[in-house]
């Protein structure tokens, strides 16, 4: 056993060799300074998988004068991170500013903090950081196809189609708007049926939500005791908090050596996988029911430009990329909106008197008999600043879906090399001290000026910013108003406990920040 001891001195010496060639490799291009990584795991030891986003916020503060751009930040922040629990055997170095490097495993990725180097980023570099970045948990599933997923001219031609049709079935104009206040009403007439019983709100917001995104892509809605529909939205719902568990953020980090491995990270490809066979299904019938001068949704556009450009063997339009981009608009036009209004009751009824102060805008401005419309939200603007702060707090998608560098880029002073991921982190955006009076409490008046009117910020992106702006935007924007209000005009959310006791953290925060859950009684006024 005497040669254990050389053994044991052999490794360390094989160890320390391969850091040192990870530290030398890391500053290829002139990425920013980050925390010294291990090969193989990166910054796991420095990133705790259960608290991804807190980890990469400690990373904060004291940039050195003339580092990177004159762009960086004024001051240190006034306020403590948004959850101030603290790990100190994985708290970062506080030596880096608003731009810096970590490793997730052997990727280097490009972190920005704050809404300075955001928006330097994504809007004013806005064709540099349009690439998308890899989301490991879902690869096996989308394989770069899709409009969310995919890259370059794929990428371009499947956004460009997708806005156009979105358009044309109504996004943003009176025709969606009237499917918005019909889907608003039958949801309205559900919670009374409840008759102020106890009940979780999730799956009755979930079906109104997704019903309007079903009509554009299906081109029907389904019944909220449609056994098939309700199966499709609980495999959405747990694929959603699968993609937010602390397991799935540590296969983001360690992909290189979990993915040859069983274990959780499976279950996100298979339930992915029942969605699209559900639209697998849509598409055969649609198929054999085409009328190509009458469209009836998204497939059957989809399917019209893949039959003109059948003769192309480079077209983009096929039959994956058509499965995939379905999915990805169901999926995301269902799960952001219908979990923003879950946490937006869940703050009302913390703040019953921001309740009560909406409630009387929607009767001096609508009325109790008229349904609420889009122009509505004009002359409201207490209420158009708590939707906005009810999205601002929910902090749907923190650490934004990563982004990439399209080619190589000089940013504040570094070289990023082509194709490097980057994380603008969303979160870190809405809660910039320098951009909101009150960033870490839910308050109305971050939106508002002395004089009660709404005020624009542009540190306001829920749905990011740039290139790869959230597609849905303006009906999203439309849904949370016209779901809302109708609800309100008629009904008063009233919690079990007392608000002090209702929960505010998070179910799983990763990917997303899943609210959590809870029951309530819908009251009528």
């Amino acid at each position: 056993m005497a040669f254990l001891p050389l053994l044991a001195l052999l490794l360390l010496l094989l160890l320390a060799l391969l850091l040192l060639l990870a530290l030398r490799g890391g500053h290829r291009g002139r990425l920013p300074p980050g925390p010294p990584a291990l090969p193989l795991l990166g910054n796991l030891l420095q990133i705790s998988p259960s608290r991804t986003l807190q980890s990469l916020l400690k990373v904060r503060g004291r940039a050195r004068a003339g580092e990177g751009s004159p762009a960086a930040p004024r001051h240190p922040p006034r306020h403590p991170p948004r959850h101030p629990r603290r790990h100190p055997s994985r708290q970062l170095s506080q030596t880096y500013g608003p731009v810096f490097t970590v490793s997730l495993g052997r990727r280097r990725a490009l972190v920005l903090r704050g809404q300075a180097a955001v928006r330097e980023a994504l809007v004013e570099n806005a064709e540099a950081f349009a690439g998308r970045g890899r989301v490991p948990t879902v690869e096996t599933t989308f394989r770069r196809h899709g409009v969310v997923f995919s890259n370059g001219e794929r990428w371009r031609q499947l956004r460009r189609f997708s806005l156009k049709v979105l358009r044309d079935f109504g996004m943003g104009r009176k025709s969606i708007e009237s499917r918005i206040q019909e889907e608003a009403q039958i949801l309205l007439q559900e919670l009374r049926g409840t008759q102020e019983r106890p009940f979780d709100p999730a799956y009755l917001l979930s079906c109104a939500v997704s019903n309007v995104i079903c009509s554009i892509v299906f081109g029907n809605r389904f019944d909220y005791r449609d056994e098939e529909f309700l199966e499709l939205l609980r495999t959405m719902s747990e694929s959603f908090r699968e993609l937010s568990t602390p397991w799935s953020q540590f296969y983001e980090m360690g992909e290189t050596f979990l993915k040859h491995l069983p274990g959780p990270h499976t279950k996100i490809p298979k339930l992915l996988g029942r969605m699209r066979s559900f639209i697998a299904r849509r598409v055969r019938r649609n198929a054999e029911t085409l009328e190509p001068g009458h469209p009836r949704d998204f497939i059957d556009c989809f399917l019209l430009q893949m039959e003109k450009e059948k003769a192309d063997p480079c077209s983009e339009f096929n039959a994956e990329n058509l499965e995939l981009t379905a999915l990805n608009l169901f999926f995301a036009g269902t799960e952001t909106v219908s979990s923003t209004l879950r946490y937006g009751f869940l703050v009302l009824m913390k703040h019953p008197d921001v309740q009560e102060k909406v409630y009387e805008e929607i009767a001096g401005v609508i009325g109790r008999n008229r349904p609420p419309n889009a122009e509505d939200r004009s002359r409201m603007p207490y209420t158009d600043a708590v939707i906005h702060e009810i999205q601002r707090c929910s902090d749907l998608i923190p650490m934004n879906v990563p982004h990439m560098v399209t080619r190589d880029t000089l940013f504040r002073g570094y070289l990023i090399p082509k194709d490097t991921e980057v994380y603008p982190l969303l979160s870190s955006v809405l809660h910039d001290p320098e951009a909101f009076d009150n960033p870490h409490a839910f308050d109305p008046a971050n939106f508002l000026d002395e004089s009660g009117r709404f005020k624009k910020n542009e540190a306001f992106v829920p749905f990011s910013s740039g290139k790869r702006i959230c597609l849905g935007e303006a009906l999203a924007r439309m849904e949370l108003f016209l779901f809302l209000t109708t609800i309100l005009q008629s009904l008063r959310l009233q919690p079990l406990v007392p608000p002090a006791q209702l929960p505010t953290a998070p179910l799983e925060s990763g990917f997303a920040n899943i609210p959590p859950f809870y029951q309530l009684r819908m009251v009528a006024r």
